[in-house]
């Protein structure tokens, strides 16, 4: 799968955040760090982990308060 789509629109801000489990679809979440890496505005980009291992990406721009 091609994650650029949804990393474009997380640094738009179309997109408020992406969520994805690493617990039940490690291959996804593997492929879509890979994608984050490789991306050319990736620095613009945070992930947070949350309880349960769910790792929620956001725009710094968007990113809410913790």
């Amino acid at each position: 799968m091609d994650y650029t789509d949804i990393l474009e629109k997380l640094v738009s801000g179309d997109l408020l955040e992406y969520q994805i489990d690493p617990q039940k679809y490690p291959e996804d979440a593997f492929a879509f760090q890979q994608s984050l890496r490789n991306y050319g505005k990736n620095k613009k980009i945070t992930g947070r982990a949350g309880r349960g291992g769910v790792i929620t990406y956001t725009s710094i721009e968007n990113k809410p308060k913790y």
